[in-house]
């Protein structure tokens, strides 16, 4: 029979629950499995599979610093190499073999009399002394709620959920939404299709992207002298902090933000699709985007940009703000994703029933990204207030690893029942990041992002330096915990 009572479960076989289950594994925590709702792993990774997808931070820092890869074969990864490294990883380290493909969890709720979390599945239920959620921010494709949406007689998808089986040949597509995915997919598209509206609520910063193949020299280099790929993931990480210094001092992007508008000039020589290209708040306000291909291709003849956002939808037309509309076969939502409403957070409940949604009230919040009041044993991972605009997931989730492993580590050695942060820390860390935000060109910079949670307050939002976060969200004190040894 297979089992169903672990000391650590890991939820979600992306990027971080991998992570989470090779560290965890190297630090002799052998109780452990992974539960994954699909039937194979990779996450975002997994998901996101239309036409350009690939990475927006260099390949050498996109990855886990434990299983460098010399292998890109691109400075930017594309998509179906990062699944491949995600693949290779887990089955390198073991993983593969602790992964529970279709297991999707409904619910996760803390027992306090037996000191464990009980957690109900589409495959039945688990029990586990410590639960860690891997099931990250960029999961569920948000999709606006557009009136006659429902009666539009073609083809509707997300960026994320992208109809590899409908032919985009010779038809009228409407793009909207003007974020990451769609800076990459748009490109691919425009040859294509007959004609493409692109619907633009706000103009976005696009950078030109120093993304080049790698050539074989050079991957035999790295791969035969791994003290130069550290020296590379070094100067990239250096490169991307020296940009980072901006979104603390909103003048040095003002500063950088003249190449995006060099950028646009130079590709862009209509000046009315430049006007409607052009943003009108700071560089690094919203995510930083890069590309070297998405301006040329919104200046082809069979492309039309509506500045406006959308309203409705009636039967085969889409229609503007503006009152601009545009007949189209096919709807193509690059909308991003419920980043700050992450559904995982209507599933985990505490020792009372009441889920994290009910405690965050729209705003998350918790110690250091990684650990919530009331909630003992869990582990949130690429957690809230921790996303800044211009570093690598992976470093952010490394430090959080360290953190998550020593609690694990010394919860299951030192035989402690239960390990919940302290009300007041939560409370002191969320207001010292609150208090340091409108500095940031985050709050300041003239926009509105997914940054802003519902009540009007970043909730996503690291305001410090990477240095800051990497020794601060790594360590974990005891001090900070309520820590009850088992009776």
């Amino acid at each position: 029979m297979e089992q169903r009572d672990f000391a650590v479960l890991v939820v979600g076989a992306g990027a971080s629950g991998l992570g989470a289950a090779v560290r965890l594994g190297q630090a002799g925590v052998d109780d452990l499995a992974v539960l994954e709702k699909a039937d194979s792993l990779g996450g975002t990774w997994r998901d996101n599979t239309y036409p350009g997808c690939a990475c927006d931070v260099p390949s050498a820092l996109y990855s886990y610093s434990f299983a460098p890869n010399p292998e890109w074969t691109r400075a930017f990864a594309g998509q179906a190499e990062i699944r491949s490294y995600l693949r290779d990883t887990a089955s390198r380290f073991g993983i593969t073999d602790r992964i529970h493909f279709g297991v999707e969890v409904t619910r996760a709720q803390w027992n306090a009399l037996e000191g464990r979390w009980e957690l109900e599945t589409s495959r039945g239920p688990y029990t586990a002394r410590i639960l860690v959620a891997g099931t990250g921010p960029w999961h569920e494709p948000l999709v606006p709620d557009l009136p006659g949406l429902d009666g539009f007689p073609g083809e509707v998808f997300h960026s994320a959920r992208w109809n590899h089986d409908h032919d985009l040949a010779g038809k009228r597509v409407a793009v909207i939404g003007t974020g990451a995915s769609a800076v990459q997919f748009v490109p691919e598209i425009v040859p294509v299709v007959e004609r493409l509206h692109l619907f633009q609520r706000t103009a976005q910063w696009v950078l030109p992207k120093p993304d080049h193949h790698v050539p074989g020299v050079e991957r035999f280099l790295l791969r035969r002298f791994p003290a130069l790929q550290r020296a590379l993931r070094r100067v990239e990480y250096g490169a991307m902090e020296t940009l980072g210094l901006g979104f603390r001092h909103p003048w040095l992007l003002r500063q950088v933000q003249k190449l995006g508008l060099a950028h646009l000039r130079l590709t862009v020589r209509d000046p009315l699709l430049r006007r409607k290209l052009t943003p009108d708040y700071t560089l690094g306000c919203k995510r930083l985007l890069m590309s070297n291909t998405y301006y040329r291709a919104l200046t082809k003849s069979t492309v039309d940009v509506h500045a406006t956002a959308v309203s409705s939808v009636s039967g085969n037309r889409v229609l503007g703000a503006d009152g601009s509309a545009a007949e189209v076969d096919t709807i193509i939502f690059g909308t991003g994703f419920h980043i700050l409403d992450m559904p995982v957070s209507a599933r985990v409940f505490d020792g009372d029933g009441r889920s994290l949604d009910d405690h965050w009230k729209g705003s998350p919040q918790a110690f250091l990204g990684t650990t919530v009041a009331g909630f003992p044993n869990l582990y949130l991972l690429l957690g809230p207030s921790l996303g800044t605009g211009h570093t690598s997931a992976f470093m952010i989730l490394e430090a959080q690893l360290r953190h998550t492993v020593a609690a694990v580590t010394r919860t299951l050695r030192s035989g402690w029942s239960s390990v919940s942060v302290r009300p007041e820390a939560q409370e002191a860390f969320n207001a010292e990041v609150q208090a340091a935000l409108p500095g940031t060109v985050y709050q300041s910079g003239g926009c509105s992002s997914y940054y802003t949670d519902v009540n009007g307050r970043n909730s996503f939002s690291w305001p410090f330096s990477t240095a800051r976060l990497r020794t601060q969200v790594g360590s974990f004190d005891e001090e900070d915990y309520e820590i009850h040894a088992v009776r």
